[in-house]
């Protein structure tokens, strides 16, 4: 484990105390869990953003799609637990 130094500003500072005791932790133990927890955040983000921009240059590459509204149909049905027939991809209208 290293040390960081960072310089809260007192008003912050005093607000971490007060949830840190509403949680019944410690302030240390408080500032730890919020940075783990932008972290796993930011992590999170940058993972979304992965998969939409791979989908994305796979749509781009093959030229196809499923149009919303027969998606959105689709999802609906199943949620409904109706039967559904999967849409399939065709072409992008230019």
């Amino acid at each position: 484990m290293t040390t960081t130094t960072i310089r809260i500003p007192e008003a912050l500072k005093a607000r971490i105390a007060a949830a840190a005791k509403r949680a019944g932790t410690t302030p240390h133990s408080f500032i730890l869990d919020a940075i783990a927890e932008k972290a796993d955040q930011e992590e999170r983000r940058a993972d979304f953003n992965q998969v939409a921009e791979d989908r994305y240059a796979r749509i781009v590459a093959s030229g196809k799609a499923i149009p919303w509204n027969e998606m959105r149909g689709y999802l609906e049905d199943r949620l409904a637990g109706r039967k559904a027939r999967r849409p399939a991809a065709r072409k992008l209208a230019r």
